[in-house]
């Protein structure tokens, strides 16, 4: 795969949120980015241009900070992703990823975007864009855990397999983990199977317990078949932790934290 030069003016807003550390994938094979704009008349890509006017670059960049949080090195197994075709769409969603190595597809909404502009103002769109694209690529860099099940969400009549909540609790820890999840927004409650930020905020908070827990915890879906939770957390915690030991351990942690922002200040 063709090595891209990236030559990227990155603006103070631009950098918000972001978590650096030393480069640890030094030989990072940047993907090709088909940019397509498919909603040109409307406001959404006019403000998306405004705020990212160089988005191959920008892409790139992102899918090696993703690359990053979830590999040691470049000798791990990345999966090979030579190309994104990337585009701008004028729907009510947000975005999705679609494919596999080497070809991936992301869409993402201008109809978002105006939104976004419309509820969090100028200053928090690119912060949203940058979280949504982590989220998004986390999908294109990301292990597929084996005997898990399926990506199926729960619904009224079952629960969600656990490899949908491996995937979306997964992504949303890298978005987390980089600096474009507003931790206000955690609650106690809910269950780690809830998959997105729910398990998001939980597989983040674990790397409170070992810095490279996403990274091992990623490693996990290519080591253990077949894949659960439970064997993930016990092969880096130990075999006498849970999935469900750990949920209530964080869920204290939220309470505790709640009752500390709860008490006035002193002066």
């Amino acid at each position: 795969m063709k090595k891209l030069l990236i030559l990227f003016m990155f603006t103070p807003l631009m950098l918000a949120g972001q978590k650096w550390s030393t480069p640890l994938i030094g030989n990072f094979d940047y993907p090709e980015v088909n940019f397509i704009n498919k909603a040109p008349q409307t406001r959404g890509w006019a403000i998306y241009d405004s705020i990212i006017p160089d988005p191959v670059p920008f892409i790139q960049q992102h899918a090696k900070w993703v690359a990053e949080t979830l590999y040691w090195n470049d000798s791990d197994n990345i999966p090979n992703v030579e190309k994104i075709n990337y585009s701008l769409e004028d729907n009510d969603g947000i975005s999705a990823k679609s494919g596999g190595a080497p070809v991936i597809n992301i869409f993402y909404s201008t109809q978002w975007i105006e939104r976004s502009m419309k509820s969090m103002g100028a200053s928090q769109v690119l912060y949203e864009t940058r979280g949504v694209l982590y989220h998004e690529l986390t999908h294109a860099y990301q292990a597929h855990p084996k005997g898990a099940g399926g990506y199926r969400a729960p619904s009224k009549d079952r629960k969600a397999d656990e490899y949908w909540v491996f995937t979306e609790g997964l992504a949303d820890a890298v978005r987390t983990y980089n600096g474009h999840f507003d931790y206000s927004s955690r609650r106690p409650g809910g269950h780690w199977m809830d998959g997105y930020r729910t398990t998001g905020f939980f597989l983040h908070w674990l790397t409170m317990k070992d810095p490279d827990f996403l990274r091992k915890f990623n490693k996990t879906a290519f080591d253990i078949e077949p894949w659960s939770f439970d064997k993930a957390m016990q092969s880096i915690f130990g075999p006498n932790v849970t999935t469900d030991s750990l949920w209530e351990e964080y869920q204290q942690f939220l309470i505790k934290t709640r009752e500390q922002q709860k008490k006035p200040k002193q002066q």
